[in-house]
């Protein structure tokens, strides 16, 4: 046990030594993370909306009401304007981010019972979802428009009399529809960008240890130092174990200290310390495994370095370190599932969203350890094949 702790403490003390390994693994990851914070968190969406009243009826008058309700009071910021031209101007040059017309004789229609024309909505290409929050908003007032109307008719042609109509209309504007759809999600805490993507940059920059240790490996091997190792009365497992370790100890330090200071720094938010431990160290062991698999893959220190950079933009694009994966396509959501990174990314999603204990870890964890195991299963198949006879 003494050599295997050795060997590690000497493959940490090369590494702390190396200034580039320390921008790299601790500096870089840290950095990347706060600006995406910075760049992200602060993004609230509060619409400038223009309405365009060319009815002057109340339903028309009913449509900003609603826009201008207390629910959406500090969501949206209502401006008139007299003419759908002037609106559109308004939106071009920035003064609004999208504007709603609602054309003449909308009113009327409705109390006669004709269809009414359907309002506008201006949007521009730059303020997509105001855009969507009005029209939203707007097709929600117009279904419940007509289902007022639908109930009126339905009750006339049971029977009612007709002189009833405008009684019917008062109440039926009084009525909501009964079914509606509620979101209700796990919790009720928003994912932070910087709980995403401070994870995702740390796991990718952790990743690079897996071309500086396979490529340390041929360094040693070029200088004798591994000649010299070998001389000693120590196995060539206790070796491998000790440099393992090493890689070990040095992603798991580099993931627990971006994690940390992302956390104390940036307002990052997990819902269990342990949780994201236990996901820290999970990737670790994987990192190990990767760089164990590259060591045997690769003949030479340019080999190591080409294809541990293959496995690292494969796994880092696949697994979502650069993007939500739930904004992903279905085929790289799918796909995610074959990465380690793809599962430690939804652990600290749940994480990040307020699921604690096992259940927001337990499925990473199994993932997690599968690839590591296949990768270690490889990498054995992979030795006894280059073994000689």
């Amino acid at each position: 046990m003494s050599a295997l702790f050795a060997i590690a403490r000497k493959d940490l003390r090369q590494r702390l030594r190396d200034k580039s390994a320390f921008v790299l693994f601790l500096l870089a990851p840290i950095v990347v993370a706060g600006l995406m914070g910075l760049a992200f968190s602060n993004i609230n969406l509060h619409a400038k909306v223009g309405v365009v009243d060319l009815d002057g009826g109340p339903a028309a008058a009913g449509l900003s009401q609603v826009l201008g309700s207390p629910e959406l009071s500090d969501t949206v910021t209502l401006r008139g304007y007299p003419t759908a031209e002037a609106a559109r101007s308004a939106v071009d040059a920035g003064d609004i981010d999208a504007a709603v017309v609602v054309p003449a004789g909308f009113t009327a229609a409705l109390a006669g019972g004709g269809t009414p024309p359907s309002p506008t909505v201006l949007d521009d290409v730059d303020h997509a979802l105001a855009a969507q929050l009005v029209r939203g908003v707007t097709e929600s007032y117009v279904a419940q428009i007509n289902a007022d109307r639908l109930s009126v008719q339905t009750a006339l042609a049971a029977g009612v009399p007709a002189a009833s109509t405008t009684e019917l209309a008062a109440r039926a504007a009084q009525l909501h529809a009964p079914e509606r759809i509620e979101a209700r999600g796990l919790t009720d805490d928003p994912l932070k960008t910087v709980s995403y993507f401070a994870p995702g940059m740390g796991i990718f920059f952790v990743f690079f240890m897996v071309g500086f240790g396979a490529r340390s490996y041929f360094t040693e091997q070029q200088q004798g130092t591994l000649d010299r190792i070998s001389a000693a009365p120590i196995g060539s497992g206790t070796v491998l174990l000790g440099k393992s370790l090493s890689t070990f100890v040095y992603s798991l330090v580099s993931l627990g200290t971006v994690t940390t200071v992302s956390w104390l720094v940036f307002g990052a938010r997990w819902a269990d310390p342990f949780g994201v431990a236990v996901l820290c160290a999970a990737m670790a062991v994987a990192v190990v495994c990767l760089t164990t698999l590259v060591t045997v893959l690769a003949r030479t220190e340019r080999q190591a370095e080409g294809i541990a950079s293959i496995i690292v933009f494969a796994l880092a694009l696949l697994g979502g370190n650069f993007v939500y994966a739930s904004a992903s396509p279905p085929a790289l959501r799918r796909l995610a599932l074959f990465t380690p990174n793809g599962w430690a990314l939804r652990g600290f999603t749940d994480l990040g969203t307020g699921i604690g204990g096992w259940s927001a870890v337990a499925a990473p964890l199994a993932g997690i350890a599968v690839f590591s195991a296949a990768t270690a299963v490889l990498t054995l198949v992979l030795l006894r094949l280059r073994r000689p006879a």
